[in-house]
């Protein structure tokens, strides 16, 4: 089996979130898909799982947090240019998503970050690794 990753989140309603990802540039996978969970696709091996609260109740005790209120996760997306991260932010924004800071520029790093209707912070960013600054070793 392939190595794949299947993040799972609760939501609110199935249909907006569905809506929301998509308008992000998500695919939509009728396969793992039904009223009450809608498969997201982001690459060949990594899915974002919308799942109804209460069908995302049914795999776990625990209470589940408000992501409006309460950080669980922050999600990072790797693109290729700061174009591509600048145009998911604003395609979030005009989904419904909202802004959670300004433009981060670290010269060899650029990020921006937004969360989605229900409150699930992502963190799209772009890096030059080769200009990155090298780990200093810590003083013993």
């Amino acid at each position: 089996m392939a190595r794949d990753i299947f993040v799972n989140l609760p939501v609110a309603d199935v249909a907006r979130s569905t809506a929301f990802y998509e308008a992000i540039g998500f695919e939509k996978n009728p396969d793992f898909s039904n009223e009450q969970a809608w498969a997201m696709r982001w690459t060949d091996a990594i899915y974002v799982m919308l799942l109804d609260n209460a069908f995302y109740a049914t795999f776990t005790d625990k209470k589940i947090l408000d992501a409006k209120t309460h950080s669980g996760a922050l999600l990072a997306l790797g693109f290729d240019s700061r174009a591509d991260v600048d145009a998911i932010t604003q395609a979030a924004l005009t989904a419904g998503g909202r802004e959670l800071h300004d433009p981060e520029d670290l010269g060899f790093m650029y990020s921006r970050a937004f969360e989605d209707p229900d409150g699930h912070g992502w963190g799209p960013f772009t890096m030059d690794v080769a200009a990155a600054p090298a780990a200093q070793p810590e003083e013993a």
